[in-house]
């Protein structure tokens, strides 16, 4: 689905986005209020300029329209695998914009992330995997590393993973074992605009991820880990 079609869909009560170099920006009408709508369009892939430019829109939301919600739209394949990019430093960069939106959150700003094409690696990282909750579409293609570069740098034969993935959704791609682990709130489907107003009404500050994903069955270990540290007891 192309973001315009998209929009069309998820503000029915009118939008102003515009694209300039696959980032999108702008406003829309949400249940009778206005949203922030930060994004990134045709897979494009998170260098420092995009890293950049998103963390700008969410700095200029928290400065110019205090606690106005604001909506990741996500379609990326990553961060940007280039020499200059990682010269000029893209890891310090997309740390920018987590930070970014950090300080929006903390600042009484409900942000949503929505992937409604492709979510890959770093670029996912640090855009819908920082809101407060992260939705997506039933056709997204999702995942922080495909198996056969998790074989190249873990050693483990493709084959082997490809086994684990069968059952662990830790190893395997997609919406749906992403929803298992935690990671998605939940997969929307049919009238996108009325799962947005719920997911606004629904969002909160506190990371439910690793209960989310203990409770689904998709991460065992993540709460008891955090719950051994807080409570000084061991695992």
């Amino acid at each position: 689905m192309n973001w315009h079609a998209l929009a069309t869909r998820l503000f029915p009560q009118g939008f102003e986005i515009a694209e300039h170099a696959c980032f999108l920006s702008g406003t829309a009408q949400v249940d009778g209020r206005s949203v922030a709508v930060i994004g990134t369009t045709e897979h494009t892939p998170i260098g420092v300029e995009i890293a950049l430019a998103q963390a700008q829109a969410v700095l200029a939301t928290v400065r110019d329209h205090p606690q106005r919600p604001i909506i990741i739209l996500v379609d990326t394949q990553g961060q940007r695998l280039r020499h200059r990019d990682e010269m000029l430093g893209i890891n310090s960069y997309m740390a920018h914009l987590g930070k970014c939106m950090e300080l929006a959150r903390r600042n009484g700003h409900v942000i949503i992330g929505l992937v409604y094409d492709q979510a890959l690696s770093g670029g996912f990282l640090t855009s819908g995997l920082m809101a407060d909750a992260c939705y997506a579409l039933p056709d997204a293609t999702i995942r922080v590393m495909g198996l056969p570069a998790m074989a190249r740098i873990t050693k483990v034969p493709e084959e082997r993973l490809t086994e684990l993935a069968k059952d662990n959704p830790v190893f395997a791609p997609g919406p749906a074992n992403y929803v298992r682990m935690g990671g998605l709130q939940a997969i929307w489907d049919g009238d996108l605009a009325a799962c947005l107003v719920k997911a606004l009404s629904e969002a909160g500050s506190t990371d439910q991820r690793s209960a989310l994903g203990q409770a689904r069955g998709g991460r065992k270990w993540a709460q008891r880990v955090i719950d051994a540290v807080i409570s000084g007891d061991h695992v």
